[in-house]
């Protein structure tokens, strides 16, 4: 072998090395960037989670999300910067990201507005998990509150899954967002009745530590119907104990006034009847 082609082969092998040495580099910078970066992902993204778990007032709902989204985000940025230092255009990159986010995002326009309404439900927080609402002619207690739809499940038990977007634009009834409800007890009593005696047999059915002592339980004549004399009892009650309240109290209604001597009426009906006799004698 010639002394040229020795020169050439030292020659070719200095640049094999040189570019080994470049490329490995490269590699093993890029590999660390993304050990570093997945790292630095979960890590934030767990610290995220804690730290928003600490304030108070946030929705639980919404930590995992936030620590998902940081985390996510920090990913996607490490993927690019590795592919960076690759020596690829990672301005193309962004670009197409931007392009596939924009179509994805008319495409899934629905699903986005979930996403939105369910992010706005998680923040004003109109209702909670275990709250009486109704909403978009569901009636039920909230099971859970998601990103996409909200469960809720219904008095008779039935499992009911509905889209945040349908909720957020729709009129929202929360039943248990203020702690103390009122309670209306109504009957209507003869029209003999003492009214007086009625107030008071009424009132007795307060004496229950469940109702509260402000405001004062209130006795009430609301109207006068064709067979009785319509009366209510206003009080009020934790939310907790509503409906346990409402179904004893109307358990120990009768019995307090029948304790009055007080009567229930029912409709009374008058019919004359007049005969074909009657008839012809005041036709004559």
């Amino acid at each position: 072998m010639s002394e040229f082609d020795l020169a050439e082969l030292s020659l070719l092998q200095q640049q094999l090395m040189s570019l080994l040495v470049e490329y490995g580099t490269r590699l093993l910078s890029g590999l660390g960037t993304l050990v570093i970066g997945f790292w630095l992902a979960g890590r934030l993204g767990a610290t995220t989670r804690k730290m928003i778990g600490k304030v108070q007032g946030i929705s639980s709902t919404l930590v995992p999300i936030a620590g998902s989204v940081v985390r996510y985000a920090i990913a996607v940025l490490t993927i690019i910067i590795t592919l960076g230092q690759f020596g690829i255009q990672t301005t193309s990159i962004i670009a197409i990201l931007g392009a596939a986010g924009l179509a994805i995002g008319l495409a899934l326009q629905g699903t986005l507005a979930n996403v939105a309404a369910g992010v706005m439900l998680i923040i004003l927080r109109p209702f909670n998990v275990g709250d009486w609402v109704e909403v978009n002619q569901v009636s039920g207690s909230v099971r859970e509150i998601g990103l996409f739809t909200t469960q809720i499940d219904t008095f008779d038990n039935v499992f009911i899954s509905v889209p945040n977007s349908t909720i957020w634009s729709s009129t929202i009834i929360n039943h248990a967002k203020h702690r103390q409800r009122r309670l209306d007890v109504d009957i209507g009593v003869d029209y003999a009745s003492d009214i007086d005696l009625v107030e008071k047999a009424m009132l007795s059915l307060a004496n229950d530590e469940r109702v509260h002592a402000k405001p004062a339980p209130v006795f009430l004549v609301t109207s006068y119907g064709d067979s009785a004399i319509n009366v209510r009892l206003r009080l009020y009650t934790d939310y907790n104990d509503l409906f346990a309240l409402n179904w004893d109290l109307l358990r120990r209604l009768k019995p307090a006034l029948d304790s009055h001597h007080i009567s229930i009426p029912f409709p009374h009906r008058v019919i004359q009847h007049m005969n074909k006799a009657d008839d012809n004698s005041a036709s004559d």
